[in-house]
Parts: structure tokens; C-alpha cells; sequence
């Protein structure tokens, strides 16, 4: 009797040990998919009082005509839906960049994804920065990066500016933010609700609305006109970055969708206007005219990736295509573009090697020189030229080859 007793108690004193650990690992992880509030204020043309929304019309799933939604993103998670393969690593060769470029210069480096080095005038930006080897919650989980860093982060130069487009994993990678907040001090800006995520990680930032724009003296602590001078450019907070719209949306635990906010930027330099939108759908495509509106663009940084969810798709909602890309550039009028958001993380359906193929085709349909938007390799590097028009050749479209890419 008392041996029955005992595997009695045994067994219960198991289950309640099993119930005290499923409790704490709830306690733990299930309020991180449980819908945050990263953001409270006034309703506006794009929040309604609780959530963010495109005003140009929303985000829906990139789902064949005609299909089954639950059943094919089913299929796409799980890579059971016959996607073209994609290489498991490429080559890469890590550069080293200069320290700073000259007061009149710029240059910028391509890191991988969104992520680019941009050195004007004496300051060093990054954008959406992610060294991590994987964008998701949970690493290992989640897609892996098949290109590493075209720089490796002990070799960066100091940064002094940090662009946070939205939360979306492959854009704010919180390893990599942490690492050069603690390592830099670097300001970082972003758009409303995500300085609260930043901040929850021990991250400062300053989060800003549509149409909203901040000096680098402001940010320093200084009086927002204050009059800058440097007797060098180096780290120089001589700057303004205007946070702009875009057709996005974010979320880092699905419930939460849009509770915080998307954006694209423009900086002012002494060495010219730096246009970044991390992620965008076309949405009306109005929002990079507002862009160009702040004065003429000497780079922008235009996603061409992620774009083909099903055989055949041109775009989606929330990712434009190469086609749209050149559309964007166009709009922007700038003189150089350098193409990001392909190559380095698997999100989508298309081939590793047809966003930059499918791009050299959009430019031709336009009698765009290539060298005005070309693809870079991860850690290649380009003087940017100084501002200039972009002129029109002939235009010779091959809609059959553009079709022809997976």
C-alpha cells in the first residue's frame, strides 16, 4: 500500500513539476504573441486611435487569383510550393571602408538587404542594419541569411546615424541594434511605436511622424536651428532627416499588427539629399514625389526584392518589383540609385539572381543607363557622382524576356 501511495505522490509531484514549468515558460512566451501597444496619440489621416493603415489603401495577401489564402500561405511557409531553389551561401568579400569620406564626398557600401553604409560629408549612416544570421523571433528559425555581411562589424567605421524603416525582423534586428548602441552611442530615427521596441531592449531612439523632420543638432541635444560648425566634417551633426511615407505595414507578433509605424526618409547632407525606404508596396505612388519635393536626390536606396509570391507575379501589396523600382527612381528624379532587399534573405518565391536581371530589363524598357541603378555585390562600395539629370536613350523593351524570369 505505501509503495502505491508513494509512486501515487511520485507521479503527482511530476505533473505538478510539468504544470510549474509549462506555467513559467507561458508566463515567459506567450505574452510575446499577445497584441503590444507601442503607440498612443491623436487619430490622423493614417491611424485611426489604435492602429496605423496606408492611406492609399491596405495590405492584402499575396495570394494567387482564385486560390485558397490559408492553404497556400500554408504552403509557402512550409517552402512546399514549388518555389524556384536558391543557392545555400554565396560568395562574399568583405570590404573594408574608409573611416569617413570627404566633406563633399560620398560613398556608400552595400552590407546586404536593406542594409547600407553611407558615408557624406563626414557622417556615417546605416540603414535597417541586420548582421544576424537569421531574421526572425526565434533564431534558428526563420529565414537564414545565405549572403553574410558584405563588412564585417568589427570593421565598420563609427556611426553616427541609425535609419529604423519598421519592425518587420529583417529590418530592426535587435542583436545588431544593441551591438552598436552599446559600441557607437549612435542617433537613431525611426517612425512612431518603434522607439518603444527599441527602447524595451535598452535602445534610444527618436520615433517621428509622416512629414515630421529633425536636425542632427536637435539630436544632439541642441537647439533645433542651431547653427553648426565644424572645422572638419568628421562625425559633423550638420544634417536633417525628414521622416516620409511609404505603403508598408509591421508587426513582430502578428497580433500586433500595425500598431507601429512604417517610413521611408530623406537626409540632407552638405553632400546632397540620401533617400532610404527599407520596404514598400507601390501603394499610390505619389509618396516618392513628396521625397523629390525636398530638393534633388544625389542616392536612393530602393528595394527591387521579395516581390513574387506565386509564378508570374509582377509585385505585391507590400513589396514593389523591379518595374516598380524603376517607376520609384524616376518619380524620385534622383541621379543614382543602388537596388537593396534581394539576395541576402530568402522571404519570397522568385529566383536568387531575377530581381537585378529582371531590373537591367526595366531600365532598358525606360532608356535608363544601367550604371544610374546597378546592382552591387554585398560589400562593393561606389563613389557616388555628384547630382546630375538623369538622361533618356533609346528604349528597347523585351517584355517576353522579363516574363521569361523565374
Amino acid at each position: 500500500m505505501g509503495r502505491i501511495v508513494g509512486q501515487i505522490a511520485k507521479g503527482l509531484g511530476i505533473t505538478l513539476l510539468f504544470a510549474v514549468v509549462t506555467l513559467c515558460l507561458a508566463v515567459t512566451i506567450v505574452p510575446l504573441f499577445l497584441d503590444q501597444i507601442y503607440y498612443r496619440g491623436p487619430v490622423s489621416r493614417h491611424y485611426d486611435g489604435a492602429r496605423f493603415f496606408n492611406p492609399d489603401g491596405e495590405i492584402g495577401l499575396p495570394v494567387p487569383p482564385g486560390s485558397n489564402p490559408r492553404g497556400f500561405v500554408a504552403r509557402w511557409l512550409t517552402g512546399q510550393d514549388d518555389r524556384p531553389a536558391w543557392p545555400d551561401a554565396v560568395a562574399v568579400k568583405p570590404s573594408r571602408p574608409p573611416a569617413f569620406a570627404a566633406p563633399r564626398g560620398m560613398v556608400a557600401t552595400w552590407v546586404g538587404h536593406a542594409t547600407v553604409l553611407v558615408q557624406a560629408a563626414g557622417l556615417n549612416i546605416l540603414t535597417d542594419p541586420i548582421w544576424s544570421d537569421h531574421a526572425g523571433p526565434f533564431p534558428p528559425l526563420g529565414p537564414k541569411r545565405v549572403a553574410q555581411p558584405g563588412v564585417r562589424f568589427d570593421d565598420l567605421p563609427k556611426i553616427d546615424l541609425i535609419l529604423v524603416s519598421h519592425n518587420h525582423y529583417d529590418h530592426m534586428d535587435i542583436p545588431t541594434l544593441k551591438r552598436l548602441w552599446e559600441r557607437d552611442r549612435p542617433k537613431i530615427v525611426t517612425s512612431l511605436g518603434n522607439d518603444a521596441i527599441l527602447k524595451a531592449n535598452g535602445i534610444p531612439s527618436t520615433a517621428l511622424d509622416w512629414g515630421q523632420s529633425v536636425s542632427g543638432a536637435a539630436l544632439r541635444g541642441l537647439g533645433d536651428d542651431t547653427v553648426i560648425q565644424c572645422e572638419n566634417y568628421e562625425h559633423c551633426p550638420d544634417y536633417r532627416v525628414h521622416v516620409l511615407r511609404s505603403h508598408h505595414w509591421s508587426s513582430r507578433w502578428n497580433t500586433d499588427r500595425s500598431r507601429a509605424l512604417w517610413s521611408s526618409f530623406v537626409v540632407e547632407t552638405r553632400a546632397g539629399n540620401i533617400f532610404f525606404v527599407g520596404d514598400t508596396g507601390a501603394g499610390d505612388m505619389a509618396w516618392p514625389e513628396e521625397a523629390a519635393r525636398l530638393g534633388p536626390i544625389r542616392l536612393a536606396m530602393i528595394p527591387i526584392g521579395a516581390f513574387r509570391f506565386y509564378p508570374g507575379q509582377m509585385q505585391s501589396d507590400a513589396h514593389i518589383g523591379p518595374e516598380q523600382a524603376v517607376q520609384v527612381f524616376e518619380k524620385l528624379r534622383a541621379s543614382t540609385a543602388i537596388p537593396i532587399h534581394w539576395g541576402t534573405f530568402r522571404l519570397s518565391y522568385e529566383k536568387w539572381g531575377t530581381p537585378p536581371r529582371m531590373l537591367e530589363l526595366a531600365l532598358r524598357c525606360e532608356g535608363i543607363e544601367r550604371k544610374r541603378f546597378a546592382p552591387l555585390r554585398a560589400g562593393q562600395s561606389i563613389l557616388v557622382p555628384g547630382y546630375a539629370p538623369v538622361p533618356r536613350g533609346t528604349k528597347h523593351c523585351d517584355r517576353r524576356a522579363i516574363a521569361a524570369l523565374e
